[in-house]
Order: structure tokens, then C-alpha cells, then sequence
């Protein structure tokens, strides 16, 4: 049953916002167990690697499969779906001491990954326009924010607790969530209705695992090998397929006429080339401070303090994201683009010149974390000026799905670098330095290669795109 439509505006975007940045931080709740894992759950280090993968792959299934349910059945029904989901897999990821449980849980956390895109939906069809660019700015920087403080509070409470913690934490705080958007976010009347596209949505799911996982093992299991080349091969030939049948679909899950529109195909080219630029900054800086001094460019810090140099750009991310609707509201959401472009290009720049001490990296990190807010501010509202209001979550969706393979696609790349630039630190080789300025430099180009992206982007007014979702909501209503 739908709650009565008189929203708090102030409520349902504090709610939502918190939701993203609480399954943003289910991403990053594992990186400090990662060494330990093979002795935590009695497993080799070949399995345990999957605790990561399985989430990635559960999320990309889920997060497009998810916003289109929620366009037909509810976007509220479909959040207190994902958010019971996050709660199960980390109930049941708390409880496990072998990896097929872990393994479990972490799927089903994966398959939260939705609440984001849905949480945006909600914004256009509940806020008052005004609201609008803001409360979509700060709801989609969740993303950033959730991930940056995650990696602290994680490597905190792995120091000074039971690892299970971690997890209990998590199922917690999505009770909590849970609750609280029970109370405060209504449900939409905005229903598409009509059929499930099964035959689409296994075609999608499938395409996305064939290419994801063939990113995400391909270091592991040769990039010229049989299973990676095979699974790359398939992957183009069921999108093929996919696109073909979709097209023909008189209620497609994904409306490939709709996403091919140069608003909607720039944004979210340029959202896949900024998710590529955004994952060096999480990778390079945590490794840098980590490593020994022996090294002559290490700082040797624990993961707790690598932690709390990432703490600040999610803090920056959150603080830009007001910052960014108010220059989409004078300028259009695609100058704001730009500028985030080129802020974290200017961000990681800084970096190649600069990683000699932890406050050098503390800046970068920020620098980079405005430019992430900034960004990521404006393409929830590039989509939206250009998508009916009846396909918002499912658009959404696309985009944070887009973001996700820039960023696969980035780990893969920076794996490959810092597996051939190494140095011999005793008897063991790690990543040198000339490999981190290398990734930097590649991080620096993507940014500036979405910048170029984005200045292609139609220019259209899409911040009358609020005043179109209202209309078309009472109608639809």
C-alpha cells in the first residue's frame, strides 16, 4: 500500500541520501579483510578473490533489472526490496566462517546495489523542482561519499573487533535504513505497468557477466587465454543479440531508442570514462601510503591511516554536491560535467608530482573528491532532462551501470600496470614507483578524454525536466 503522498522533502532526501552512502560503504566493507581472508575462511586464495567478484557481478545483473522493476511495480517497493536484500546477505556474510556462505552474502549484498539509481527516481517523481538538482547532486555523490569513509571505518572496526562486526554493522545500519524509509519516503504512483522483459533481462544479465567477469579474471587467468577471449567473444555476441531482440520488444526492459539519444549515449559514455579516471585515485593512494619506506616512495602507514587520507574526499564529494546543482541550475548540468572533469584530471596531475608525504596525498585525494562531486552532481540530471519521467529508474540505472564498467575496466588496466612495473623489495617485487605515476597519468587523461565527451552533449535546458516529471506524474497519478 502506497503511504500518503505529503512528503517531507528535507526527510526523504536525508533517508535516501543516507541509503546510498550505507550500501555504497557494503563495496568497500571487505578491502581491509582481503589479505586474511584465505585464513578466515579456510579457503584458497583463488576463492576468496570471488568474496569481490561475485558482488561486482551480482550488482551489474541487478542495479538495470532492479530500476526497470521499480518503473513497472514501485520504486519504493523495489528500495525496501534491495535494502532487504543488503540486510539478508550481511546477516548471513556475519554468520559465515567458510567461503560458500561469504560467497552468498555477498551476492545478495550486490544485489543492493540498486538503491542508489531507485533513490534518485524517487527524488523526480516526490521533490518540488526547487529541491530537485540538489537533492539528486547529494544523492548521487552517496556513491563517492559511502565508499570514501567506508574504507576507514572498515579498517577500524578489522583492527579492533571480531571481523564479523564488519557485517553486523552492515545488516544494522540496513534495518536502520530500512525503517527509516518506511516512515518518511512515499511511494510513487509513476508506474510504466505492463509486462516483464524476462527474455531481456537474461539476455542483459548474461551479456554483463560474460564481460565483467572476463575484466575481472582476465590478470588472473591471462588475457590471451582461452576462458577470457571466449567470455569477451560471447559477451559481444549476446549484446548483439540482446539489442536485436530488444529493438523488436514491444516492452523492452531497456529502450535502446531512448538510450541512444545523444543526451542520454554522452552522458553515459562519458559516466563509464569517469568511472575509469575515479578507481585510480582508490587504488594508487591506499597502496602508496601502505607500502614500506624501504621502498623510497612508500610511507609505510597502516590501513587505518591510508583509510583517513581517503576519509576527506567523500567528505568533499558531499560538500560539492549543493555546489554542483546551484552551476546546473545557472549553467546547464553539462558545464558542471566539464568542470568536474577537469577538476579531478587537474587532481591527479597534482598527484603524479606530488605523493612524498601523507598531507600530499590528503590534498590529492580532495582535489580528485571535488571533481568526483561535482561530476557525478550532474549526470543523474543530464538523464533526467532527457528520459520520460515513466523511465527514470531505469535510465538511472543504466548510468550507475556505466560507471561500474569504467571502473572494472579501470582495475583491470592498473592490475596490468602494476604487474609489470615493479621493483624487487627483498625477496618480493612490489609495484614501482614510475607504475603509480603511470596509472595517475592514465586517470588524468580519462578525466580530460569525459571533459571532451561531455562538451558533445546537447545543450538543452534540462532543468526544466523537473516541471516535466510533475506534469506527467499527475497525469500518470
Amino acid at each position: 500500500m502506497p503511504t500518503a503522498r505529503s512528503p517531507k522533502p528535507t526527510a526523504v532526501v536525508a533517508v535516501l541520501a543516507f541509503g546510498g552512502i550505507v550500501v555504497s560503504l557494503m563495496q568497500t566493507l571487505v578491502i581491509p579483510l582481503i589479505p586474511e581472508l584465505p585464513m578466515l575462511l579456510h579457503a584458497k586464495a583463488s576463492g576468496t578473490a570471488w568474496v569481490i567478484t561475485a558482488t561486482l557481478l551480482a550488482a551489474a545483473v541487478a542495479v538495470p533489472v532492479v530500476g526497470r522493476l521499480g518503473d513497472m511495480y514501485g520504486k519504493r517497493r523495489m528500495l525496501l526490496v534491495s535494502l532487504g536484500l543488503l540486510i539478508t546477505g550481511s546477516v548471513i556474510a556475519a554468520l559465515s566462517d567458510s567461503l560458500t556462505p561469504m560467497l552468498v552474502g555477498r551476492i545478495l549484498q550486490g544485489m543492493a546495489s540498486a538503491v542508489i539509481p531507485l533513490g534518485i527516481s524517487i527524488m523526480r517523481d516526490e521533490l518540488p523542482s526547487e529541491r530537485l538538482g540538489s537533492a539528486t547532486a547529494q544523492m548521487s555523490a552517496s556513491l563517492g561519499v559511502g565508499g570514501a569513509l567506508g574504507l576507514p571505518a572498515a579498517a577500524f572496526l578489522a583492527d579492533r573487533a571480531d571481523w564479523h562486526v564488519l557485517f553486523w554493522t552492515s545488516a544494522a545500519l540496513g534495518v536502520i535504513v530500512l525503517a527509516l524509509v518506511l516512515t518518511f519516503v512515499p511511494e510513487s504512483a509513476v508506474r510504466t505497468g505492463g509486462r516483464f522483459d524476462l527474455i531481456g533481462a537474461a539476455g542483459l544479465s548474461a551479456g554483463l557477466i560474460c564481460l565483467l567477469l572476463a575484466i575481472s579474471k582476465g590478470a588472473d587467468w591471462g588475457w590471451g587465454s582461452a576462458s577470457t577471449l571466449g567470455l569477451l567473444g560471447a559477451a559481444v555476441v549476446v549484446f548483439l543479440v540482446w539489442g536485436w531482440f530488444e529493438l523488436r520488444s514491444s516492452q523492452p526492459l531497456v529502450d535502446l531508442r531512448t538510450t541512444a539519444r545523444p543526451q542520454v549515449l554522452l552522458t553515459n559514455i562519458a559516466s563509464a570514462v569517469f568511472g575509469f579516471a575515479m578507481f585510480a585515485m582508490s587504488l594508487v593512494l591506499p597502496t602508496l601510503l601502505q607500502l614500506p619506506k624501504a621502498t623510497g616512495y612508500g610511507l609505510g602507514q597502516s590501513m587505518l591511516t591510508a583509510g583517513l587520507v581517503m576519509g576527506p574526499s567523500g567528505l568533499v564529494m558531499m560538500a560539492t554536491a549543493p555546489i554542483s546543482a546551484s552551476i546546473s541550475k545557472a549553467r546547464g548540468p553539462k558545464t558542471t560535467l566539464m568542470i568536474g572533469a577537469l577538476i579531478v584530471a587537474a587532481g591527479y596531475a597534482l598527484g603524479i608530482v606530488a605523493m612524498g608525504a601523507v598531507w600530499h596525498l590528503i590534498i590529492v585525494s580532495a582535489v580528485i573528491g571535488a571533481g568526483i562531486g561535482f561530476a557525478y552532481g550532474a549526470m543523474p540530471a543530464l538523464i533526467m532532462g532527457a528520459v520520460p519521467v515513466s523511465e527514470t529508474a531505469a535510465a538511472n540505472s543504466l548510468n550507475t551501470l556505466s560507471r561500474s564498467i569504467g571502473t572494472s575496466i579501470s582495475s583491470a588496466v592498473a592490475g596490468v600496470i602494476l604487474a609489470h612495473l615493479t621493483i624487487s623489495l627483498g625477496p618480493v617485487s612490489v609495484p614501482s614507483k614510475d607504475g603509480f605515476r603511470v596509472i595517475l597519468a592514465i586517470g588524468s587523461a580519462a578525466a580530460l578524454v569525459a571533459f571532451f565527451i561531455a562538451a558533445f552533449i546537447p545543450t538543452r535546458r534540462t532543468d526544466t525536466a523537473p516541471e516535466l516529471a510533475t506534469t506527467e506524474a499527475a497525469t500518470v497519478g
